[in-house]
């Protein structure tokens, strides 16, 4: 046995540097995005669902759905436009759409969308040109976001494509001022995949950033992006949360059971809750996994502790990930990645609680408490790559 402590897990927990004052991300973000990656990187990275096929059809369409198939009410509130959407610039340097795909212009979609009282994103590249060779932002930062704050634009999704050796925290830095410059609340998510340790000074800058390279709709490269998390817990604080990338669910590449166990160690994270899958087609599984109520509130926590391994056995195969709630209570997430089902054992030591304490324990998916125990607790027979996730209190 050996045992990982981090100090995300600990009441006493002092942030490393000062958050982006821009009043937003008090909470992760959640809500959806129609994501593009380059055919180029497809053996590296995730396709996901949309590709380059997005226009406005789609994304109202989506946006219609996510207002009444109950993800508005579970808290989603971000319909994000990916790659794909620009066209060029005109002789001002104003940033135009693809007129093939969105004839009617961003503040088009924007109305509609704030309408069905959500929130629309949008994307640029801090480079020359973004990653499927559209125009970038690199030199036209200010432009770009009066643009999209005259546009209705919410949010803000950067990219690094075609950067030459310019410096991450630099360029972002340009574009973070000139957003705030706009007076418009747009939250601002970087993404140059943890390629420059953006967890260090990603805070300073923007509301959420990339920690790893694109997530693949597959169990190896759902494990991948969550081991890159276990050393760099203690960076994310309230206003500037780790991304691990965005949510599978529901894209056909994983079981429920792993679907679950996505979604369940993303929101112990607190990592964003952005929807990757197609809203309009979704099945009634997939929309159970994507609004269980007691599983968000874990991820919403206005305390924004972010999670931790603080266990693991059996050659990392059974691991304990947890993190302490604004209410004193601690959830846990007891992970089975074994290619067989385990009990797995979570003792009151692990969560700073003392061992001779009786505390009630509850299933956050199930919704209903398993009952009162001393010293520890045994979930058995976690199935294989399953978990259970549970409140202590």
């Amino acid at each position: 046995m050996y045992i990982y402590k981090y100090l995300a897990i600990t009441l006493a927990f002092v942030s490393v540097i000062s958050a982006l004052n821009n009043g937003l991300g008090l909470t992760p973000q959640m809500g959806w995005n129609s994501n593009w990656i380059n055919s180029y990187y497809l053996i590296t990275y995730s396709w996901n669902y949309f590709a380059c096929n997005i226009n406005e059809t789609v994304i109202m369409e989506t946006a219609k759905a996510m207002a009444t198939n109950g993800m508005k009410d579970a808290g989603y509130v971000y319909v994000n436009i990916d790659d794909c959407w620009a066209e060029s610039r005109d002789k001002n340097g104003v940033i135009q759409p693809d007129s093939n795909t969105f004839p009617n212009g961003i503040a088009y979609i924007a109305d509609y969308v704030h309408g069905l009282g959500l929130k629309l994103g949008i994307y640029t590249d801090a480079g020359t040109e973004t990653c499927a060779g559209r125009p970038g932002s690199f030199g036209y930062e200010q432009i770009d976001a009066q643009t999209y704050a005259s546009w209705g634009i919410d949010y803000l999704k950067e990219d690094w494509c075609n950067t030459g050796s310019n410096q991450p925290l630099s360029r972002y830095s340009i574009m973070s001022q000139a957003l705030n410059a706009t007076g418009r609340p747009i939250f601002f998510s970087l993404c140059d995949w943890g390629t420059d340790n953006p967890w260090e000074w990603g805070p300073t800058v923007g509301n959420s950033f990339r920690t790893t390279g694109d997530i693949k709709d597959n169990w190896a490269s759902f494990m991948n992006n969550l081991n890159l998390q276990i050393p760099i817990t203690s960076y994310s604080q309230v206003g500037g949360w780790n991304d691990p990338d965005m949510l599978e669910v529901g894209n056909g590449g994983m079981t429920t059971t792993e679907y679950i166990s996505h979604f369940s160690l993303w929101s112990i994270l607190n990592a964003p809750l952005i929807a990757g899958n197609d809203l309009r087609n979704i099945d009634q599984t997939t929309l159970s996994i994507l609004t269980a109520p007691e599983v968000i509130a874990v991820n919403q926590d206005p305390l924004g502790k972010q999670g931790a391994l603080v266990r693991s056995y059996n050659g990392g195969l059974q691991q304990v990930w947890a993190k302490p709630m604004a209410d004193g209570s601690r959830v846990v997430v007891l992970f089975n990645t074994d290619s067989i089902s385990a009990d797995i054992q979570l003792e009151w030591v692990d969560i700073y609680v003392q061992n001779t304490a009786t505390m009630t324990v509850r299933d956050l998916w199930a919704r209903s408490d398993v009952g009162q125990y001393t010293g520890s607790y045994v979930s058995l027979n976690v199935p294989s790559h399953g978990c259970a996730m549970l409140k202590i209190y």
